[in-house]
């Protein structure tokens, strides 16, 4: 056991039978800030299967097949909408690309930023919410301690494990979260994970 399943299997029982049913999960940093929220821009609200599908044409509309913001700038609209990209999505991609070779974007501060001070600055990008940062913080930058309650797929794993007769209340869900501090990131993930049981 690593030190987040130790400690979430020592403050919380429900957590520590999770662990033992769910297969570990792999850990990937992402090394390029830009090419992972936009394709978490271009995977919203999609099925994995369709986004992967999406993807790929994308990527393959882009120069070397490289995702830069100079590169996604270059691409005409009308050929990201024929990869099957919504047009709101597209807008959405340019603006993180303008903003990105803008310097509006700091990645290089990332790393020295608080998850708050991160979620500010992406939030600042058309599309971009508060879920998507969340996300973005847990997958691409694998900070730690990162809970999500704008999450669906969370918020039913709480009500399922933990004996709610109703979706709980965002103090109710952050009640439970605070016991998993300082790995509440891992404790989601293991949660999603649950749903496949």
């Amino acid at each position: 056991m690593n030190d987040a399943e130790k400690h979430l299997s020592k403050e919380d029982s429900v957590m520590a039978t999770i662990i033992k049913q769910v297969p570990p999960f792999e850990r990937y940093k992402a090394s390029n800030y830009f090419e992972a929220l936009t394709e978490s821009i271009v995977s919203q609200q999609l099925s994995v299967k369709a986004a992967d599908t999406i993807w790929q044409r994308f990527i393959a509309l882009l120069s070397e097949k490289k995702v830069t913001p100079e590169n996604v700038w270059e691409i005409p609209d009308q050929k990201i909408r024929d990869a099957g990209i919504s047009w709101s999505k597209i807008s959405y991609i340019k603006d993180l690309a303008k903003k990105t070779m803008e310097s509006g974007i700091l990645f290089e501060q990332f790393e020295i930023m608080t998850d708050e001070e991160i979620i500010t600055e992406l939030i600042r990008v058309k599309g971009i919410g508060k879920w998507t940062a969340e996300m973005f913080l847990m997958f691409a930058m694998e900070r730690p301690d990162v809970f999500s309650y704008g999450d669906l797929g969370l918020r039913r794993a709480i009500q399922k494990w933990y004996g709610f007769d109703h979706e709980p209340t965002q103090e109710e869900a952050e009640k439970i979260a605070d016991k998993w501090r300082p790995y509440r990131t891992a404790a989601c993930r293991y949660l999603w994970r649950s749903l496949e049981l």
